[in-house]
């Protein structure tokens, strides 16, 4: 793929940056040799690689799903401002 004045312009259009003509004219080389160290990984042969999501083996700490407290509702309920039925209240937001 090869990059030129009018695809420069349209990207810094796209990403809100000005730009002038001198600017996109420097801009094309440099986005071109990107481009091409890019399609160099493309070559690499990966298919004895095994797909990892870090370097090093990472697991997770896992702990038992349980419940280790409730019912707490009074107590919970003594820390808002106000609460009835059982709830928070809150001020009606919407007129």
């Amino acid at each position: 793929m090869s990059v030129d004045t009018a695809t420069v312009k349209k990207i810094a259009s796209l990403a809100r940056i000005a730009m002038s003509d001198a600017d996109a004219e420097a801009m094309v080389p440099e986005l071109n040799n990107i481009l091409g160290w890019i399609e160099q990984l493309g070559e690499v042969d990966t298919s004895q690689v095994q797909p990892m999501t870090a370097v090093i083996p990472n697991t997770l700490r896992l702990r038992d799903d349980v419940v280790t407290d409730g019912n707490v509702r009074d107590k919970v309920l003594a820390n808002a401002p106000r609460a009835e039925h059982g709830f928070f209240a809150v001020p009606k937001v919407i007129e």
